[in-house]
């Protein structure tokens, strides 16, 4: 019994250096956290989402694409994310400033997709990794997102926005076509702006080598 003020006092202590570490540190420095000015452009980094990509963000989290892809790109040296070019730095807290929810993720089942818009800007090329994800990658692991497209007959000429190039089973029937919905067409327009190529003070690109 002598003790139980001690291991009290102990737990409390722990707990209390927890609390400081975690949630009172973490506000102090992430709190006071602004958009920065942006000399090239004269807008602001992080940049705000256009238009379209903004419903896209609701759509990405909607169908849990945050399940399989992270958007951060981790700390050279300890990793190789920077050497794999998924970024030309590390992602750093200031560049979740202007998302409405943040999504660093915790699994890579599929690729990171921070600067997925630096690495392609094929809306196309997106419209058929949504709809059929093995006819383009046959080893693919990613599901479906069939249901955010419209298989419709095609009245007089092609819709300029249907989805080209599906193949195999993926292919409509003769004289029909694969068309996005807003919300597909949303979320590519997120994806394409996925793109923190921009330096920060805290987070410079490397020297070139």
């Amino acid at each position: 019994m002598k003790k139980l003020p001690s291991l009290f006092f102990g737990i409390l202590v722990l707990f209390g250096s927890a609390w400081i570490g975690v949630v009172a540190y973490s506000y102090n420095n992430l709190s006071v956290l602004e958009p920065l000015p942006d000399e090239e452009t004269g807008g602001t980094l992080p940049p705000t989402l256009p238009g379209l990509a903004v419903i896209g963000e609701k759509v990405y989290a909607a169908n849990g694409c945050v399940e399989c892809h992270s958007q951060q790109v981790r700390l050279a040296p300890l990793t190789t994310d920077i050497a794999k070019e998924l970024g030309k730095r590390q992602t750093v807290a200031r560049d979740y400033l202007r998302r409405t929810t943040a999504f660093p993720g915790s699994n890579r089942t599929g690729q990171d997709l921070s600067n997925y818009g630096a690495r392609n800007d094929d809306a196309n090329a997106i419209h058929k990794k949504l709809y059929a994800p093995r006819s383009v990658v046959p080893w693919s692991t990613m599901p479906s997102y069939s249901y955010l497209y419209e298989v419709r007959k095609i009245q007089g000429q092609p819709s300029n926005e249907s989805v080209v190039g599906l193949t195999g089973a993926a292919a409509p029937k003769p004289g029909y076509e694969v068309v996005p919905t807003q919300k597909a067409k949303a979320l590519a327009a997120y994806l394409l702006s996925l793109n923190q190529s921009y330096a920060l003070p805290e987070a410079p690109p490397p020297p070139a080598q």
